[in-house]
């Protein structure tokens, strides 16, 4: 996400190398195809609860992408850092809370972006398409102290940016084997343009209520390689805090004035 560069498609139809994942660590346990479909139908179900149970959640997003130039040094920033929260009418809405210039390139964010970033990075699977993807299962995995179901996750149809605005995701996610719940994802956004490239985002749940996994840390550290030949480093940081149940005691109404923010929220632009 967060990136934009005028460039033809390079999205890889093979995932292992698309995303880039080690299986050394995982172990090929064999399940009947009955048992799996379960396992799909009842995490599936899962993200269904946690997408509602979230949208009577307000938190906290801090968001940073920095361009990585020569010897490691920083080329360029966007920072956007935000108070998720309601409108009167109950849809989701966001109250920037400091976004300085950013010293990326003119229209390095785009719309898509920010959807991304509300969306398909963080919380990887929407409800209302999980029938439009195919789901491999790899094995199961342990980390830390979560014993995982580990699934690759494809869309069965890339969308057509030209008719649809779906965005859907492409990659790995790790299931709790007694909660049925994503605990950890991997992948990208798809489809992509020869103007919008997305790297892979490593996001990271935690419980929250000692029910829900909502994201706590998404991160990239990726490079983009256009058929040009130029080559873009991006590390990006996105954190996610201070869930609180919050949605009959906060409401923007559509005619409250603006507030000022530290700095002016930056408006994408095409170069």
């Amino acid at each position: 996400m967060i990136m934009r560069i005028a460039v033809s498609s390079l999205f890889v139809l093979t995932l292992a190398v698309a995303v880039g994942f080690s299986q050394t660590t995982i172990t090929k346990a064999d399940l009947a195809q009955a048992d799996i479909n379960q396992i799909i139908k009842k995490f599936t179900a899962n993200e269904g609860e946690f997408r509602e149970a979230l949208r009577s959640y307000v938190f906290n997003r801090y968001a940073t992408v920095h361009i990585i130039g020569l010897g490691g040094q920083i080329a360029g920033t966007y920072r956007r850092d935000s108070f998720m929260t309601f409108k009167e009418d109950g849809s989701r809405f966001e109250r920037v809370l400091f976004a300085p210039i950013a010293t990326t390139p003119p229209g390095f964010v785009t719309p898509e972006d920010l959807e991304d970033l509300g969306g398909v990075t963080p919380f990887a699977l929407e409800p209302s398409s999980i029938n439009q993807y195919n789901m491999t299962y790899i094995g199961t995995e342990k980390i830390d102290e979560l014993n995982l179901y580990v699934f690759d996750v494809t869309p069965k149809v890339i969308p057509d940016p030209k008719k649809s605005k779906l965005r859907l995701f492409t990659g790995r996610i790790w299931v709790d084997t007694d909660d049925l719940m994503i605990v950890k994802s991997k992948g990208k956004a798809v489809p992509e343009t020869k103007d919008n490239k997305f790297p892979v985002v490593d996001t990271t749940r935690e419980q929250i209520d000692g029910k829900y996994w909502f994201p706590s840390d998404a991160r990239s550290d990726d490079e983009l390689v256009f058929d040009n030949g130029s080559v873009v480093k991006i590390r990006m940081r996105v954190r996610f805090s201070d869930y609180k149940l919050g949605r009959s005691e906060i409401r923007i109404l559509d005619d409250e004035p603006e507030k000022p923010t530290p700095t002016p929220t930056p408006t994408p632009k095409k170069p």
